[in-house]
């Protein structure tokens, strides 16, 4: 089944002149204008693959060309999976979505939280924002540990106030969930009920030390802001994609992405393996924040149950493209990686690199990429 799901080779952009424009875009950031040392895009357009790219270097100083099989950090583009593991829990009535957390783990109920809900955490209104200094990257392994600290954090805002972004606390919180209702842990549920199903092969949620030849080496770009620097040098040399941190350490390649967004995109299922119901993908798109000013990143932020939403005439929330809507839902990554889905247009797109830049130019070129592909649909 998986091998079939492939068979079909994507188009060739050069008779397509709205792909032939994607496939110009994206080359030329990697060359002549250098913005990433390698990349990868892939577009689905009503459930077909129509553009599979890779170029540029994996690892510059190795000179390891960015190949098919190649993978890539998700950084926090690995939320969305968790987010929709929990949708399918809620969808087989094992939950609602304004249930407290504290109802189906109840440790987690301390110190003002007993009034986070599941609508909350999924739209990052829980009020817990900031990982607890003392549960460092080094900590991180210890899942013990992590729910131990995470169940006990007092809330920054009232619950339900404010939607200020969650770097990982709030995955973690969606991970446990799935595990307590269901039973499996996240990373065995994601291969067995989302990624599996789906036929992406090439995505992880803690990487097996085999694939390892396969991964890229994260690259500083001259759009590099210091907390990037200090992101590089944290992870260098560190094994973060092989732990289980469900709001940062997957790993995967763009086809695979595009195809997640894409079952979406068109329903929740896609060549037979169904994720989630019509009517799930209806309630999950649902817009709970509209334009309230996220004080995590001090813009405003438009967000359904899961994904951020588009739309917004804000430069720094078009990473799914100035002409993108209400109903485009999408999820970036650390660095540039992008990634986003739209049921109108029947369309999907994940775009992954290894240079990490936090600048305005990596903000416009992600914009101009993704408006690219939307003319795809026309």
């Amino acid at each position: 089944m998986v091998a079939e799901l492939f068979a079909a080779p994507p188009a060739d952009p050069t008779t397509d002149p709205a792909l032939e424009e994607v496939a110009r875009l994206f080359h030329a950031q990697i060359s002549p204008l250098r913005l990433h040392p390698g990349a990868a895009l892939a577009v689905y357009r009503d459930g077909r693959l129509v553009l599979d790219l890779t170029g540029g270097w994996a690892d510059s100083q190795r000179a390891e060309p960015v190949g098919p099989d190649t993978l890539f950090y998700l950084f926090s583009g690995t939320k969305p999976l968790v987010s929709v593991a929990l949708h399918q829990q809620i969808e087989r009535g094992r939950a609602g979505l304004d249930d407290p957390v504290a109802a189906h783990w109840p440790a987690f109920g301390q110190n003002g939280k007993e009034r986070v809900t599941l609508r909350h955490v999924l739209s990052h209104r829980g009020g817990f924002p900031t990982t607890p200094p003392d549960l460092p990257p080094s900590r991180w392994s210890d899942l013990d540990a992590v729910l131990s600290t995470i169940a006990a954090m007092p809330p920054e805002y009232e619950p339900g106030t404010i939607s200020a972004y969650h770097w990982v606390s709030q995955q973690w919180v969606c991970a446990e969930l799935v595990r307590r209702l269901d039973g499996r842990p996240i990373q065995v549920y994601l291969r067995e009920e989302i990624t599996g199903p789906l036929g992406m092969c090439d995505t992880y949620l803690g990487m097996p030390p085999d694939e390892e030849h396969r991964l890229v080496k994260l690259h500083a770009t001259d759009g590099t802001d210091a907390q990037g620097i200090e992101t590089l040098r944290a992870l260098d040399g560190s094994w973060f994609h092989r732990l289980v941190v469900p709001g940062g350490s997957g790993v995967s390649t763009a086809r695979d992405m595009a195809r997640f967004y894409a079952a979406i995109a068109v329903g929740g299922a896609l060549d037979g393996a169904r994720l989630l119901r019509p009517e799930t993908v209806a309630r999950l798109l649902t817009i709970q924040v509209d334009g309230a000013v996220d004080p995590t990143f001090d813009v405003p932020a438009r967000r359904c149950l899961g994904f951020e939403l588009g739309g917004l005439d804000v430069p720094k929330r078009q990473w799914a493209g100035a002409t993108s809507t209400a109903r485009t839902f999408w999820h970036g990554g650390f660095g540039t990686s992008t990634y986003w889905g739209d049921p109108d247009l029947g369309l999907a797109f994940a775009f992954l690199t290894n240079g990490i830049r936090r600048d305005e130019t990596g903000a416009t070129a992600r914009r101009d990429l993704s408006d690219a592909a939307r003319s795809v649909a026309c």
